[in-house]
């Protein structure tokens, strides 16, 4: 097993957590999406859907030139891009590329 294998590993066991206070179990998740609206005018779309994305202040989003990195608890982070998908599907042939993994890799 390499090192960062080990530190996958790692990083995925503190993935569920045990909220006391409520009983209910948090799961922690990473997400990486890719949007390509296929469109000329491309930047405007692409723009749109990360400033929705940051309206959420409960989830820690990282853009960089080839995608944008969302985490967070797992129902928020999915309703947050559900919501944001949503409204980029109004602007036709919208295509998206998502990874989603149990950890929280933001660490």
């Amino acid at each position: 097993m390499h090192i960062k294998d080990k530190l996958i590993l790692n990083t995925c066991t503190f993935a569920v957590q045990y909220n006391v206070s409520n009983n209910s179990i948090i799961m922690k998740i990473s997400v990486e999406i890719s949007y390509y609206p296929l469109n000329e005018q491309f930047k405007t779309p692409i723009k749109g859907f990360i400033a929705n994305l940051n309206k959420n202040k409960n989830l820690i989003i990282r853009t960089n030139t080839m995608a944008t990195q969302v985490f967070g608890e797992f129902d928020e982070v999915m309703k947050t891009i559900q919501q944001c998908m949503k409204q980029a599907f109004e602007l036709p042939h919208s295509v998206f590329v998502m990874k989603i993994i149990n950890a929280d890799l933001e660490k």
